[in-house]
């Protein structure tokens, strides 16, 4: 069964990092319109306009700091201006930082895993959830991690983000349902991206023998979750969170 996102308008934040390019492809590849979010690299988001429009979507990129509320409602007026609506909202962005211990970690890093995974998914709820709420329709999904569920040393900063927008998307997901809104999370493992295949790095047999499927996931397995739960094939599922990780990880009931 083919999925159809026509007359859609899919918003995905850090459009243009390993992950995000990807989804932004296959979403308007099924049909959709799409605002690309971008921080800092707007070459990149440029180009990947150009590609959705080739498909025939209409498409618009949007520069803002996730982490400023008043950025993000900023982004959402562009958005609206262009497209008229956000249906569907992908909460992919989160800033990169340099992994080390508890002891080690600085500060600062678990501020910016608060702000970029906690306050960047509350921000988009009250910006977004509104217009959905009046239309009776709309879609959350967050990507999360299986570094949620792993807790490995040197993970703390990032974990504990993670864990904290878990909690919100739990807690959002029950609030606005009624609505019609679905809020979900994807959690993808130790992914294989185009960086991986440009530097020959998709083989990692450390992380792979652990894997019940004994194999690293890939960019699209992780996108075509996405589509799926942005789908009416999912009209019936919220509140949930999906290991895209071979296994790696499996929650428990």
């Amino acid at each position: 069964m083919p999925i159809d996102l026509s007359g859609k308008t899919v918003l995905i934040t850090g459009a243009t990092g390993q992950l995000g390019r990807v989804m932004a492809r296959t979403l308007a590849q099924a049909g959709a319109n799409t605002v690309l979010h971008y921080h800092g690299n707007a070459a990149k988001a440029a180009e990947l306009k150009t590609e959705i429009e080739a498909l025939g979507r209409a498409c618009v990129t949007v520069q803002a700091d996730i982490t400023d509320f008043q950025a993000v409602q900023l982004m959402s007026e562009n958005a609206l201006n262009a497209l008229g609506k956000v249906d569907i909202v992908v909460a992919n962005a989160v800033i990169q930082y340099e992994w080390t211990s508890i002891l080690e970690q600085p500060l600062e890093d678990y501020r910016s895993q608060f702000e970029s995974c906690v306050l960047q998914s509350v921000h988009l709820a009250k910006t977004f959830a509104p217009a959905m709420i009046e239309r009776g329709q709309g879609r959350f999904i967050g990507i999360n991690t299986e570094c949620a569920m792993q807790n490995f040393p040197g993970q703390s900063a990032y974990t504990a983000g993670k864990r904290g927008m878990d909690g919100i998307y739990r807690v959002l997901a029950k609030e606005i349902g009624e609505y019609g809104i679905t809020v979900n999370q994807v959690a993808p493992g130790w992914t294989i991206s185009e960086k991986d295949r440009e530097n020959n790095s998709e083989h990692q047999a450390s992380y792979s023998q652990h894997v019940p499927l004994k194999r690293r996931g890939t960019d699209q397995e992780i996108a075509n979750t996405v589509l799926f739960l942005a789908s009416d094939l999912a009209s019936y599922i919220t509140g949930a969170y999906i290991p895209v990780c071979g296994g790696n990880v499996i929650p428990s009931i």
